[in-house]
């Protein structure tokens, strides 16, 4: 039977951390992780966290293999809606990393609490 989208980001969250915005960006600086959007050029373009790194989920294992090779490094994921962050982290844990956040929040509120 499939399953559907949420409860998917459901089974994720077992294994992957999610973090409310403002706990995550207290974390990241603590940490020196990194914060990757991971919504589209498009999106990223129109309203973004400042210092945010855009990679699109469809290439990110790729992109993130070069940009940071250490894999123990913390890793925060961001989207619109924790969705395609949940799936993001899912990849990335998949290819050996294993510090990884998924940010929770509407886009506003993220942008506010990274960009203090």
């Amino acid at each position: 039977m499939a399953k559907t989208l949420l409860e998917i980001v459901e089974e994720i969250k077992q294994h992957i951390p999610h973090f409310d915005c403002d706990t995550a960006a207290v974390n990241r600086k603590k940490d020196n992780g990194l914060l990757i959007d991971v919504r589209e050029p498009s999106e990223h373009e129109t309203e973004s966290v400042t210092g945010a790194i855009n990679i699109p989920r469809g290439i990110l294992e790729m992109k993130m293999l070069t940009l940071e090779p250490n894999r123990s490094r913390p890793i925060y994921l961001h989207c619109a809606s924790a969705v395609r962050a949940a799936l993001s982290a899912e990849q990335l844990h998949r290819v050996g990393y294993t510090h990884l956040y998924v940010v929770t929040g509407d886009l506003k509120n993220i942008i506010q609490a990274h960009s203090t």
